[in-house]
């Protein structure tokens, strides 16, 4: 595990201390919590830092150098094979493993490697920079494209020391429907996320070139109950035991809901002092520690568990914001801090749940294709008419919401697990709204390429592509790196998507229980009284705090807020005031906004000095 930042040059140059001092103060930001392992390495084509333990590494008499963040479960198993290519090995580092494939594969690494990872090759001889993301995006890889040079980096945050920030003003009007940026995009104009799943090469004096080596295609097969179960209990074993390699000490991040439950069951096989970690709020309904402690109490396990004040919850948010890099309004990211930070505190690992969900079935969203089943049965003309009758009727009626549901299809109506501002509440919303920025301009490509499925697994798709890269695994990542603890997921695992994908989707979703088959595979290793509840992941009372403990914070961020340009404040006061009066809950869309309204305070209008955020 270790950040990276560098930059290619697009002609041959004579390497100069100025770009030598810009390379070191962008490295200083990702290795802040350990400066003494920043190593780097230049030429003149290329210069890179990275605050690795043993990188830039070298192989093959200096031709190869690496910079990798992340880790490759399977190097075991390649070093092996490699070996018996008659490869000598001088440490046993992960890096060396992929710089020996690379050797012998070259582009063809991406196809051999399992893990989750970031990391360029630069191959001196031939003069050309290789770089990867795992499949799933559960590690972020930035890129620049300026005119005389290529940077690339594992953080947005070294990027932006390059020229003063310039807001991307489509991702803005993204941001307020998705609650963060869906990639490839960034909140700053032109740097950009290399997406999930692809590769590219950047040779001296030539364009970058990117190629797609992997996505998500899921194809149901027909086969008994049994042996669908049976796959699914081994494939997860195996990934969480690949997971758990390594000489570092491992934990597990514990909720009440299946999926951490499932983990931790499986893990203590492996080690039976596994220690899990769990944070909670005060308010009942937003807690789920005593869940957590009864599943650890059955399982034997040490449950280490902390209950998040308001007051801290502000105080800690502004770093939190900063280390997310871009605006991020999914209120659960606070909570995960506070998670990653007691964890590490006992270990230099965690295991988590992420992904479960998307593989096999478990938002409750799911659900609702089966629940809107009969308007496939009502002629267009009904239809029509029943949309004239939704318009009519007040907010707030019974049957207003599920026929408007019913009549609107799909490819409409969903856009995500998150959807936060309308198109017509943005055009309130936002100072600058353009029309021609419309949310279904990020969706439809993934509906286009999701034709032949059902619904549920049009949805799982989708979220795939956006909720989970855009929103899950950013919150895992960021707010784990930001305490130096490595977080793994063994649910995002290429084996265990292949096992997920051949699920028919009444084995994900059945009787109107999500994860059907996952559950059925977990009894007998999970305790009783999680197998059938629905979890609720690190919940938080934002809309209770809005109107109480941290109403006086929200107003003066509003009123403080440099973001008049970009916001209609008048509009924001109007939702504030009727979530106070409880006609209607505005939080998430309140959050969304103070989120952004953070975000510009630190990134655009520096409010906050680098030291107190990213201390």
């Amino acid at each position: 595990m270790g950040g990276f930042v560098g930059g290619i040059y697009s002609k041959h140059r004579v390497m100069c201390k100025k770009i030598e001092q810009k390379v070191k103060e962008m490295t200083s930001v990702i290795s802040r919590k350990s400066p003494e392992n920043e190593v780097y390495y230049f030429d003149e084509y290329i210069h890179c830092g990275s605050c690795g333990r043993d990188e830039p590494l070298t192989f093959e008499n200096e031709r190869y150098w690496i910079c990798l963040n992340g880790k490759i479960y399977n190097h075991l198993e390649l070093r092996q094979e490699l070996i018996e290519k008659k490869h000598v090995f001088s440490t046993n580092l992960e890096a060396e493993t992929l710089l020996a494939l690379y050797s012998e594969l070259n582009d063809g690494i991406v196809q051999k490697i399992r893990g989750d990872f970031g990391f360029v090759i630069w191959d001196k001889q031939e003069r050309k920079l290789f770089g990867a993301r795992d499949p799933f995006g559960i590690k972020p890889f930035y890129f620049l494209e300026l005119d005389e040079i290529t940077y690339f980096s594992s953080d947005k945050q070294c990027l932006v020391l390059i020229e003063n920030m310039e807001i991307d003003t489509d991702a803005v009007q993204h941001y307020f429907s998705f609650q963060y940026v869906p990639e490839p995009s960034t909140m700053t104009r032109k740097v950009r996320k290399l997406s999930p799943g692809y590769y590219f090469t950047k040779c001296e004096g030539r364009e970058m070139k990117v190629k797609c080596y992997w996505k998500p295609n899921f194809k149901p097969v027909l086969s008994a109950e049994s042996q669908a179960i049976k796959e699914i209990h081994n494939v997860l074993t195996n990934s969480i035991t690949l997971h758990m390699q390594g000489d570092l000490p491992i934990g597990a991040f514990l909720s009440g809901g299946i999926d951490s439950s499932i983990i931790v069951s499986l893990a203590k096989q492996v080690n039976p002092r596994l220690k899990t970690f769990t944070v909670g709020f005060e308010r009942e309904g937003f807690s789920e520690v005593s869940v957590a402690q009864q599943t650890a109490n059955e399982l034997q396990l040490d449950n280490i568990s902390y209950i998040i004040s308001p007051e801290e919850f502000i105080k800690e948010l502004p770093k939190i914001v900063w280390h997310l890099g871009n605006p991020m309004a999914d209120p659960s990211a606070v909570p995960l801090y506070f998670a990653a930070r007691e964890a590490k505190k006992h270990v230099g690992v965690v295991l988590s749940g992420e992904g479960a969900d998307e593989l096999f079935g478990g938002y409750n969203i799911y659900l609702e294709p089966h629940s809107l089943r009969v308007f496939n049965y009502i002629p267009q003309r009904l239809k029509t008419l029943l949309g004239v009758i939704s318009r009519i009727l007040p907010g707030g009626i019974k049957g207003k919401s599920f026929i408007e549901r019913g009549i609107t299809p799909l490819e409409k109506r969903y856009i995500g697990n998150a959807k936060i501002f309308d198109e017509v509440e943005k055009s309130v919303l936002l100072q600058s709204y353009r029309s021609a920025i419309h949310y279904t301009h990020i969706t439809k490509p993934i509906y286009d390429d999701s034709m032949g499925y059902d619904a549920v697994t049009k949805m799982q798709n989708i979220d795939i592509h956006t909720w989970l890269r855009g929103d899950i695994l950013v919150k895992a990542d960021r707010m784990s790196m930001a305490h130096c603890l490595e977080v793994r997921l063994p649910f995002l695992d290429k084996k265990v998507f292949d096992t997920a994908s051949k699920l028919r989707t009444d084995e994900k979703v059945r009787n109107n229980v999500t994860k059907y088959l996952l559950r059925k595979a977990a009894e007998g290793l999970v305790p009783d009284h999680v197998l059938n509840r629905r979890k609720l992941g690190f919940p938080v009372p934002i809309g209770h705090w809005l109107k109480d403990e941290i109403y006086d914070w929200a107003v003066q961020l509003i009123r403080s807020s440099e973001t008049d340009y970009i916001l209609n404040k008048n509009y924001i006061e109007t939702l504030f005031d009727d979530h106070l009066l409880n006609k209607k809950d505005n939080s998430r869309k309140l959050w969304t906004i103070l989120i952004f309204m953070l975000w510009h305070q630190i990134y655009v209008e520096g409010t906050y000095e680098t030291y107190v955020i990213g201390e």
